[in-house]
């Protein structure tokens, strides 16, 4: 790993960055804000930038012994989620949520790009993502190794709520707009709701995902 930094930038947070860099081993060097650009094209550097290696996309057949591996697991599931940044907050809030893996769609769907890892915050090198051919074939995949899955759909007539997610489990969500398509909710064991009370009628799908997700962990850690 080697860390750029901008020439003539030496404020304290940088101070702090250089600081943990040194305490890890990591080389520091020096470039030209013209260099950074050149190294950067389809992000906002903000004068510091990290070379690594970055976690590959786990292949469809892992999943199985990531399901194995855990008593009882708990899986993020994405329907044609296009946005990048949408992507890298899910990853972020699925990895501190304790999720297992987050699988996705690969038609029409985003993949982990840089901008997907620079929201991640570091979350897509740490957490599983699997992106599959079909999505339905996985879901009766994941289903016959015993994990409830759980689609949210604004129409449902279940809140998730009231939804039993103390489980193995999988939360199917959809992309805002189109939400989740045909297949994949007849796929599902049962729909929930997430409960709307302003004039909204649905929430961003990052937002969705971390209302789920620490309903299921409130529920499985018996958090009142």
């Amino acid at each position: 790993m080697q860390l750029f930094l901008l020439q003539g930038r030496d404020d304290e947070r940088l101070k702090n960055i250089i600081s943990l860099a040194q305490q890890n081993g990591i080389n520091l060097q020096r470039i030209s804000r013209q260099r950074l650009d050149q190294l950067q094209t389809d992000t906002v550097h903000q004068g510091v930038m990290a070379e690594i290696r970055p976690a590959a996309e786990r292949h469809e057949s892992e999943l199985t012994n990531i399901i194995e591996s855990n008593a009882e697991p708990l899986l993020l599931v994405l329907d044609s989620v296009q946005d990048p940044h949408n992507l890298g907050a899910c990853l972020r809030t699925a990895e501190a949520a304790g999720v297992h893996a987050v699988i996705a769609a690969r038609d029409k769907a985003v993949g982990l790009s840089s901008t997907v890892r620079k929201v991640a915050c570091g979350a897509a090198e740490l957490i599983p993502f699997v992106q599959v051919v079909n999505l339905s074939r996985t879901l009766k995949n994941i289903q016959e190794q015993g994990v409830w899955v759980i689609g949210t759909a604004g129409e449902a007539k279940e809140s998730i709520y009231q939804a039993d997610l103390n489980r193995s489990l999988a939360l199917v969500l959809g992309a805002e707009g189109t939400g989740l398509r045909r297949l994949t909710a007849q796929h599902c064991d049962s729909l929930v709701h997430i409960p709307m009370f302003g004039r909204i009628e649905s929430l961003n799908v990052s937002v969705a995902a971390g209302v789920a997700l620490y309903e299921a962990v409130r529920q499985r850690r018996q958090i009142s």
